[in-house]
């Protein structure tokens, strides 16, 4: 079989014939009379290699077909003839064993193993003549290295125009990449990196210059580590350099276009000792900050000074957490400005550290305070009741599902005594005789009721604890921190607020009372129902005891 590095030229394949290439059997002259048959096949390329024996006997035919018409590059053709010659060499091999005798079991075995082989080599060797790859194998110790045709093709070379000398291989490197190669490819063979892999600039027959990237790895060494031959490929990324090139000229065309975006594009710089600054703001800047860009390209101490005060441990910390952790800058803050006002930002920004231990953020700052308007409008229109400006049902029930998580982790912890984590008390409230106001006084004095009573309710909550209206005339309270006499305790001051405070309607002072069903919520509630429940059934009693009284359960 031939080796990688022959020089016959593509059409003298040992033991393969001449190969037979129609481009478009409908359009080839000699197919004329063949027409009619021709459109039905569902194939108008066709290529085919006859295989012989040493003997020249016919052994068979290596083809290639496609739907479609078709032209073989040099690099394809090169490949498939190289590609022939292993079949051919093959069956020839095949034939003759076939020919002495019968196979044994063991044989039958590795013919099928050889079977195996040569489909895994076809489909190698039609994934190598459609990559653009070839294939070169390194003689260290003889200073020779042997090229695939296919190699010598993406280079514009015919099969006998390349020398397997390691210095004229040298010679065709870009100079400005020959000391790179060299030394990249001298760490491989010391072992210092597990593969050889490079991208560099290589001279074409022609004159010209392709972008190349080679990978390859040591496959032999002698018994003191050193490196006796090599094998690799060489892959054809002209075409990705050129891209990367059109990126850097359109990189140029965005940073002249960022003048006319809206927002703030901008880089910041953050020194090893925490100074920062912005050496690039879009004029965006004028608008985000009210500032101009000569104001913060030395120092970004005009920004900070314009951070709503309790944003700006927020805004010093997101930067030092991204810078800690190379993570993506993303956050949502209050700017306090002379002209706009209290208004909202967003900052969004990738780093990249420097040799010099300098953190680098490229990014975007843009105006969200409609967005962030339109989120308040609808968190409030989610978590609160209409007409008393509580929170509603849902939203009381989330706030107590979290208050009873809390007491279940408190509780895990083995600290219950915790106070806001380890105790809670649940209090129902419902004013008595709102019907009979509403009938007497009508549905509007009736919700100025409800509005009056939950004005009281407010009055009595500290931080942490919540009111919500629940349904009807019903209201709730969660506690967070309280024990059962701490609740009672604030159920009764609630009655004699009431008491103290009737409700001024235009009919006169409208007398109002409430009665209250207290509980306790405990780690060991199977849910905030079981609460609730507890709280409601103890309301029922007080309801039921006359009214305007406070049982607990």
């Amino acid at each position: 079989m031939n080796g990688p590095g022959d020089t016959d030229e593509p059409h003298d394949i040992s033991g393969a014939g001449e190969a037979f290439i129609v481009s478009d059997l409908g359009n080839d002259p000699a197919w004329q009379a063949c027409l009619s048959r021709a459109s039905a096949l569902p194939f108008r390329f066709v290529a085919a290699w006859p295989l012989r024996g040493a003997g020249g006997e016919q052994l068979g035919s290596l083809c290639l077909l496609d739907h479609a018409p078709r032209e073989l590059a040099p690099a394809e053709r090169a490949s498939l003839d190289d590609f022939a010659r292993v079949i051919a060499a093959l069956a020839a091999q095949e034939s003759i064993i076939e020919a002495q005798r019968a196979p044994s079991p063991a044989e039958a075995m590795l013919l099928e193993e050889l079977e195996s082989l040569r489909a895994r080599e076809r489909l190698l060797a039609l994934a190598i003549a459609g990559s653009g790859t070839g294939i070169w194998d390194r003689d260290v110790v003889a200073g020779e290295i042997r090229y695939s045709t296919g190699w010598k093709a993406m280079l514009g070379y015919a099969a006998d125009e390349v020398s397997n000398r390691i210095e004229d291989s040298y010679q065709r490197l870009h100079p400005d990449d020959l000391d790179y190669v060299k030394a990249t490819m001298q760490a491989h063979f010391e072992g210092r990196t597990e593969q050889y892999e490079v991208e560099h600039r290589i001279r074409c027959k022609d004159g010209s210059y392709k972008w190349i990237c080679s990978r390859g790895k040591v496959t032999a060494r002698d018994d003191e580590g050193r490196a006796l031959r090599m094998i690799g490929t060489t892959t054809d990324v002209t075409s990705m350099h050129q891209m990367a090139e059109r990126l850097r000229e359109s990189a140029s065309l965005v940073t002249n276009l960022t003048n006319e975006v809206p927002g703030l594009v901008f880089q910041c710089r953050r020194t090893p000792n925490g100074h920062m600054s912005l050496p690039y703001a879009s004029a965006g800047i004028a608008e985000i900050y009210e500032l101009e860009p000569a104001q913060v390209a030395a120092h970004a101490r005009a920004i900070e000074a314009l951070i709503h005060p309790d944003d700006l441990e927020a805004y010093r910390a997101s930067f030092a957490a991204s810078a800690a952790t190379l993570a993506p800058w993303h956050l949502e803050y209050r700017v306090c400005l002379p002209r706009q006002g209290l208004r909202w930002r967003q900052g969004d920004a990738k780093p990249q550290r420097l040799a010099d231990g300098v953190i680098v953020w490229h990014g975007f700052i843009t105006d969200v305070t409609e967005r962030k308007c339109i989120e308040a409008e609808l968190q409030e229109f989610a978590t609160t009741d209409g007409l008393t400006g509580l929170a509603n049902r849902r939203h009381f029930m989330m706030r107590l599902e979290a208050q009873l998580a809390l007491l279940r982790h408190a509780d895990s912890v083995g600290n219950p005594g915790h106070v806001g984590h380890g105790s809670a008390a649940v209090l129902m409230c419902d004013l008595d005789h709102f019907k009979s106001i509403n009938d007497r006084f009508g549905h509007a004095v009736g919700d100025e009721a409800l509005r009056h009573f939950a004005g009281i309710l407010r009055t009595h909550l500290r931080a942490g604890d919540v009111a919500g209206r629940i349904g009807g005339e019903e209201f709730a309270l969660l506690l967070g921190g309280a024990d059962l006499d701490g609740a009672c305790t604030v159920a009764r001051r609630i009655q004699d607020c009431i008491a103290r405070a009737p409700l001024a309607a235009a009919a006169g002072g409208v007398p109002l009372t409430v009665s209250i069903g207290v509980t306790q919520m405990s780690a060991g509630d199977p849910s905030v129902e079981a609460a609730l429940s507890r709280s409601d059934s103890a309301l029922y009693r007080a309801k039921k005891g006359g009214r305007n009284r406070i049982e607990c359960a």
